[in-house]
């Protein structure tokens, strides 16, 4: 099999890597040659089986490091971004920023007993699900390690639009970081930088059984997608590395969504 990034030393920055889209994105672009660094938050008890998915990925003969450290943290980012410089040596260079980080609050906004969603459950979510899509770009940007074609890629979910119970501060997140993906895209393209955010359709990972009545999102999801099935993680993971092709440098500042057609029925 060619593998499209061979012996280009390119290198795929992931957030939150460890599990779902992050972790099936580093498997496709490291089955293609690139280099793999992935930033990741886990307990010990996940240990053994997160180190079983990252030697699989080691097992492409690629470059692999990876980080189970707060990506939120600034002082934890310019530690990782000093680092990575090592690793990347003088000829490295990002070629891929993955954002799929998913740390937020799952709080109703209105309850008898159980805890409501407060201003603070805002903050914490919008700033790590969006804003710091933006503050890692701004670290890797001024520490000059993007590609000179590099490309930037988020993922958010159709709750960018529609109301789900318990999902307020993750959506308001979502529609964040679609608009700072928008002003990367536009402020940074004279320097190389695409962005875009991929809009995955129901997709059956740790953060989607988190979020209450998932099962009946799933259910519903599998009636009215025209191919009659949930989004998997390997799907969306293809149009990463698409996106990182050569091929798609005039692809910029969109929401792509990635659902085989769930959003239109």
């Amino acid at each position: 099999m060619v593998k499209e990034f061979k012996e280009k030393n390119y290198w795929a920055l992931i957030l939150g890597g460890s599990t779902g889209l992050g972790l099936a994105t580093a498997k496709k672009l490291a089955k293609q040659g690139m280099n793999i660094c992935i930033v990741h938050r886990n307990s010990r008890f996940q240990e053994a089986e997160i180190m079983f998915e990252f030697n699989k990925i080691k097992a492409e003969g690629i470059q692999f490091v990876s980080f189970n450290t707060d990506a939120i943290n600034p002082e934890k980012r310019q530690d990782i971004i000093a680092e990575l410089q090592q690793h990347l040596g003088p000829d490295g260079k990002i070629r891929t920023l993955v954002h799929s980080i998913a740390k937020g609050n799952l709080k109703p906004m209105v309850a008898d007993e159980n805890p409501i969603l407060k201003n603070d459950d805002f903050i914490l979510t919008i700033n790590a699900m969006a804003i710091s899509l933006y503050d890692w770009t701004q670290a890797i940007f001024e520490a000059n390690l993007f590609a000179k074609d590099a490309r930037i890629i988020s993922f958010t979910s159709e709750g960018n639009t529609k109301a789900w119970k318990h999902y307020a501060a993750v959506s308001a997140a979502k529609v964040t970081l679609e608009a700072i993906t928008r002003n990367i895209a536009l402020e940074f393209a004279p320097f190389g930088i695409r962005a875009n955010c991929i809009q995955a359709g129901v997709t059956d990972t740790p953060s989607l059984r988190l979020i209450p009545g998932n099962e009946k999102m799933k259910e519903h999801t599998v009636l009215r997608n025209p191919f009659k099935r949930l989004t998997t993680a390997e799907d969306v993971a293809n149009v990463v590395y698409l996106l990182s092709k050569d091929e798609a440098s005039w692809i910029n500042g969109n929401i792509i969504p990635v659902d085989g057609g769930e959003h239109i029925s």
